[in-house]
């Protein structure tokens, strides 16, 4: 088990040499089977989980990355267990509650994207107070991914450009890639250079799937409780080796 940096620790784990990507997406997974593997209960690698998220958002916005989007809860997520699902949201309301400041200060901006239909009110109401709050911040760009799904967040955008051709407001033969883009949850920020995913398992889970249309992915052998500094740095790094070419041919 790793210790949680300390700061002097985060600082010599992300001092590499890699330009990190713009926006790095992170599915999260791989709480319950750590917990298990150490006769845990999953609570506590949940629990785990959200000290790995300290980590990470510290160390990305040390390592100088825009934009960080963390896979936090899908919206397949409420057919788990009513007492996992209620430990989770419950981790959600202590992170806003004891971490906000904090991310606050360091001149984080936070905020949603998923379904925000039908969530619970105190849950709604946190997080809108943690969008206002940190609104005006100009460093890292922190995205939560709650009660999210990228065929439900398809759905929407698809839902949005049909009411707005059906009142005449948009030609169907106008509706493009960038029509669809503008209508979804990420409609401001740039599409992610890369995609992590934890564990091992190598599958995006339905997890910003327009917007990883061309990120580079990155499937890490360690559970998320485990995930540090250095691993978001050896992450970068396999980014930065790599070319990129969208469809082309290298130049």
């Amino acid at each position: 088990m790793r210790a949680q940096a300390t700061e002097q620790t985060v600082v010599a784990e992300t001092g590499g040499a890699a330009e990190p990507p713009t926006h790095i997406g992170i599915i999260m997974d791989g709480n319950g089977r750590w917990a298990v593997a150490r006769g845990l209960p999953r609570s506590e690698g949940h629990r785990r989980g959200v000290e790995a998220v300290r980590r990470t958002v510290d160390a990305a916005a040390r390592l100088g990355v825009r934009y960080l989007t963390l896979f936090s809860f899908s919206s397949e997520n409420w057919a788990r267990p009513p007492a996992e699902v209620d430990f989770l949201l419950g981790l959600l309301r202590i992170f806003i509650r004891r971490d906000l400041a904090k991310l606050h200060s360091q001149g984080v901006r936070v905020r949603m994207i998923g379904n925000r239909v039908g969530l619970p009110r105190d849950i709604a109401e946190l997080i809108r107070q943690a969008e206002d709050q940190t609104d005006g911040n100009a460093g890292l760009q922190l995205f939560v991914a709650f009660n999210y799904g990228g065929r439900e967040e398809m759905v929407r955008a698809v839902r949005k450009v049909a009411a707005e051709a059906i009142s005449g407001e948009l030609s169907p033969d106008a509706i493009d890639e960038t029509t669809i883009a503008r209508h979804l949850d990420t409609a401001d920020v740039p599409d992610p250079d890369m995609i992590i995913r934890t564990s091992g398992e190598m599958r995006l889970s339905n997890f910003l799937l327009w917007q990883s249309a061309y990120a580079e992915l990155v499937f890490v052998p360690i559970y998320w409780p485990d995930f540090d500094g250095a691993a978001l740095q050896s992450a970068i790094d396999q980014f930065s080796s790599r070319s990129r070419r969208y469809g082309g041919v290298a130049g």
